[in-house]
């Protein structure tokens, strides 16, 4: 799904009609708009002798000083957010929804963000229905289960290379899940709930909206949660949704292994990940309400 650039309502893209009011001053039409009153603002207008207007001039300056103030405000906020100021020439991002399997080479070399989405929080009961998985490089890709059929070699191949580490949040519920019916330990891993809960100890919400938006100053929706994953035909917002739940991993990925290692707390979260693909077994052998580590 593409989606317009977070920018498209600022003025550097086109500038329109009976007055433009830019940091305080109103600036008549432009010369040498079309119909509707829009021109490129970086394209001076020029009068049917081919000269600059003296408005135009002034336009022109006073627009460029307005995008210039708008930008630095942006970067200044996100600088202070820990983050990098968006990119307003990046590709739109493109949700891909495969019946099945995933299609062969999608996804460039590096960590994969892995998602899941079934009928119900009990894998034994509730069965897989979508996988999600991005690469980081602006696409998504779903994979969507008929019932009983989970062949999906090439899903299955990504998911276990041991050579690609795969980003999750709360992966103890994704391993788990895709072991019962994939047939794959979807490891090495790095879980971005089990790192929040190392660093983050000044709060308890360890929820992945309340992750993005404290780390990389994202918000999504969590709308869909509870949503029915097995229907016949997803709903637009239904895609949107699962693929965010990957879309920012990479980058909440690198703020808190940053996090971790300032806090000399990273050999102890590696020790943690090592130990989830056990932890997801012992669920699905029936101790998942049991902290077999207890005294009682």
């Amino acid at each position: 799904m593409a989606r317009r650039s977070p920018f498209h309502h600022l003025p550097f893209f086109s500038i329109s009609v009976d007055a433009l009011v830019v940091t305080g001053v109103a600036v008549g039409p432009a010369v040498g708009a079309d119909a509707g009153g829009h021109r490129p603002c970086n394209q001076g207008a020029s009068d049917q002798n081919g000269a600059n207007s003296g408005d135009d001039h002034l336009h022109d300056k006073l627009l460029g000083k307005h995008n210039e103030s708008v930008f630095a405000s942006i970067a200044r906020r996100d600088r202070r957010r820990d983050r990098p100021a968006p990119a307003c020439y990046a590709a739109p991002m493109t949700i891909h929804l495969h019946e099945g399997d995933l299609p062969h080479d999608v996804f460039a070399p590096g960590p994969i963000a892995v998602d899941s989405e079934t009928m119900g929080l009990h894998p034994h009961r509730d069965r897989l229905c979508l996988v999600q998985l991005a690469d980081g490089h602006g696409d998504e890709h779903l994979v969507r289960f008929t019932q009983g059929q989970y062949d999906a070699p090439v899903l299955k191949s990504v998911l276990a290379d041991p050579s690609r580490l795969k980003l999750y949040h709360f992966a103890r519920f994704d391993v788990a899940v895709i072991e019962h019916y994939l047939g794959v330990v979807a490891a090495p891993l790095f879980c971005t709930k089990i790192a929040s809960k190392l660093v983050r100890t000044y709060t308890d919400r360890h929820g992945l909206k309340d992750v993005l938006r404290e780390t990389i100053g994202v918000d999504i929706s969590k709308a869909q949660q509870s949503s029915d994953w097995g229907a016949p035909v997803l709903t637009e917002a239904q895609k949107d949704y699962a693929a965010s739940d990957v879309r920012f991993l990479h980058r909440a990925h690198a703020v808190l292994a940053e996090r971790l290692a300032r806090e000399g707390r990273s050999e102890i979260a590696q020790a943690c990940f090592d130990f989830v693909p056990t932890r997801a077994r012992l669920d699905l052998a029936g101790w998942a309400e049991t902290d077999i580590f207890a005294h009682m």
